[in-house]
Order: structure tokens, then sequence, then C-alpha cells
């Protein structure tokens, strides 16, 4: 199975090698840029798998290289030559654009274990997506919150400019309630943040709030600490995030962060998933195999009452989220977007490994912003 699991890209698995009755289509990042993020997201959800014990799923994982037009042609292979089922696995907002719509048009289920743009929450809504992880704005509007707690009156703030970065900065404006010293769109994928700091250091903020998910927090990070600028630094889990932590080092040491997730939640399924992850892969989960590990668990749940072929009650199955969340109580919003307690987390310590603790709620049972535009 641990051959199975660690599977590259184009692997087709099945949890037993019996003859499956559901297929699943995982398109998600695997090389390159972020392949840390859909590493995470394959690793949790087919631990799920493996856990269940079914013999009746199949799992085709197909690596889309961060690229757009990639995950449309993987996604047309799956639907039309696979005959997929169900659809999951895009770690990027401009991927899961390009992608779900279509997917969800031809009849198919798509449930997202990371990727939730705004466009998909509100308006463009539809019955057969389902998002596991968040709506983007959600962790941002969490740490707009936070920042008011902490008493900063004029942050700077950074973020990508494609979909999730979009979101993330309004989702941070819609809470934050001072002034701004600055609001700066960066490229997606970029390295050097030399410009950047140098707006920050002149700009007279008093924090920094940034969305910059995997190579690009790290760069962003160590090149921080390296310019001595002394203002202190708020983020989204994606820059703070386990596969990210051991990267940047000492230059993440103390900031908070805000998530949806982290393992030292109490309760009895986050422990387990915790130690079997650790125990079966040799690291320490992420947020993001969190949420691959739950969205194979809501799949399982709803296969316990109906097939996919049964689409209606298939759907039902899957809004009725009948299953132990490694965050505890988890319910769906009319728009098929998680309402969830957000927390604060500070980043810390443990030996030679730099991980997050939660200090705090900083929003309690939160659903998003664009549910009331969605008409299902």
């Amino acid at each position: 199975m641990k051959k199975l699991l660690l599977a590259t890209a184009a692997a087709a698995v099945c949890a037993t090698g019996a003859l499956a009755e559901v297929k699943v289509g995982m398109i998600t990042t695997l090389s390159g840029g972020g392949a840390g993020l859909g590493i995470d997201v394959r690793d949790g959800f087919m631990l799920a798998i493996a856990q269940s014990g079914r013999d009746d799923i199949e799992v085709v994982i197909e690596d889309d290289q961060r690229k757009p037009d990639i995950a449309v042609q993987l996604a047309d292979k799956m639907i039309q030559s696979e005959k997929v089922d169900v659809l999951t696995g895009i770690i990027w907002s401009n991927l899961a654009m390009a992608v779900v719509p279509s997917a969800t048009a031809q009849g198919k289920f798509y449930l997202s274990p990371n990727a939730g743009p705004s466009a998909l929450a509100g308006k463009g809504c539809h019955q057969n997506y389902f998002n596991v992880a968040w709506q983007n704005d959600n962790l941002h509007e969490a740490a707009g919150a936070h920042s008011n707690t902490a008493g900063y009156k004029n942050s700077f703030i950074m973020a990508p400019n494609y979909p999730a970065g979009q979101d993330a900065l309004t989702g941070y404006k819609r809470m934050y309630e001072g002034e701004l010293a600055g609001e700066v769109f960066t490229k997606l994928g970029q390295t050097d943040y030399a410009a950047e700091i140098a707006q920050i250091r002149a700009s007279g903020a008093d924090s920094v709030y940034f969305f910059l998910p995997g190579g690009m927090g790290i760069s962003f990070l160590k090149q921080y600490a390296d310019s001595g600028v002394d203002i202190p630094v708020v983020g989204p889990a994606f820059s703070f995030d386990q596969g990210i932590l051991q990267a940047v080092g000492d230059a993440a040491m103390g900031v908070v962060n805000t998530s949806q997730w982290n393992k030292d939640l109490d309760n009895p399924t986050n422990a387990a998933f915790v130690e079997s992850f650790q125990a079966e892969y040799g690291r320490l989960p992420s947020l993001y195999a969190s949420q691959g590990f739950d969205t194979a668990n809501l799949l399982i749940s709803a296969l316990e009452k109906a097939a996919p072929a049964d689409a209606d009650a298939f759907r039902e199955a899957l809004r009725a989220a009948d299953f132990d969340s490694t965050r505890g109580d988890f319910a769906f919003g009319p728009n098929h977007h998680p309402v969830q307690t957000i927390y604060a987390r500070e980043v810390i310590k443990e030996g030679d490994v730099f991980t997050n603790k939660i200090i705090g709620a900083a929003l309690e049972n939160h659903s998003d912003a664009y549910a009331a535009d969605c008409k299902m």
C-alpha cells in the first residue's frame, strides 16, 4: 500500500486492487513549485482510503504541473476516457476556475480539498460542487479579526495577483478595521521580494499581512528576516504550514497565522490522524494533508448511503457531511462551503521541529460572505 500511496503522477491506484465501483479522478500539483501542497493532499486522501478498508474505490492520480491548460486536458481525459464519477485534488484557484465549471456542467461531482475561489461560492455555485477546505477569503478574514485584537492600526498587505490572492486581500480588508499603509499584488511564483520589502520599510506600517503560499512564502520570509525590517507579520496558514516551516526556520518563530486546523486540535479523529499520518509517511501532517483526509472521508461517508450514479441521493449524502472530521464539528453552508471555527496559531519549536500551536479562536462558526448570492 505504501508504494501505491507514494505513486508518482499518472498513477492509477485502487485501495486493494479489486474491481472498482467508484472511480475518482485526482488532479493535483506533484511537481515544480507548490508540489508539496499537492503531495500532502494526495497522501492525506489516500491514507483515508486505505484506512476505510474499501475495495470499491479507484483513484486515478495526475500531475497538473500548476498549469491551467494541463489541468483542463487532464480533466477532459478523466471525464471522457477514464469515466470518473468524482473529481478532486486541485490546489490552485486559477486551475479550479479552469476545471470545475466544465466538470460540474457535465454532471460530475467535484470535491475541493483546497481551492475555494469566490466565483464558485456565490453566483457561480453549483449543486455538484462541494468545498471541504474553506472559501478563499475565510482564513484572511480571521487574520483581519486577529489584527484588530492585536491592536494593529496600519497594515501593509500583499498577495499574488491571481484569484486566491485577490480573495485573500478582500477577506483581510473585510474584517480589518484599521488603515492600510500599502496594498501590493505580486507576480504568481515570484521569488525576489527586494522591491516589496523596500516599500514595506518606507510605508510606516505597524504590521504586515501577506499571503504567499508554497515557495513564495519561503522566499519572502527569508528575505524579510535578512532585511532587518522589524515590523511584525501576520499570515494565513498557507504561508506557515508544516511543510513550509522547516525551510523557513527561525524567521517564522512567533508569527501568528490563521487556520481552521492544527495538529493539536483536541478531538479523537484528529489525534488518530496525526499519529497514523506520521507513522505512514515519517513526517507531521500539514493543513493540506488534513484537508485531503477529510475530503476522502466525506466521499466515503456519502458512498455508504448512495452511489454517484444516483446523483440526487449522492448529493444529499454529501450535503449531510456525516463523517468525523479532523476539525471536530463539520457542516456545509447553503453553498456547499464549510461553516467552521478558524483559529489563531503561533509558530513554535518542538525540539528540532518548527510547528504551530493554537492560541485561540479568531472567528467561531464562521461562514463565507458569498453564500447569499448562491441560488441552488
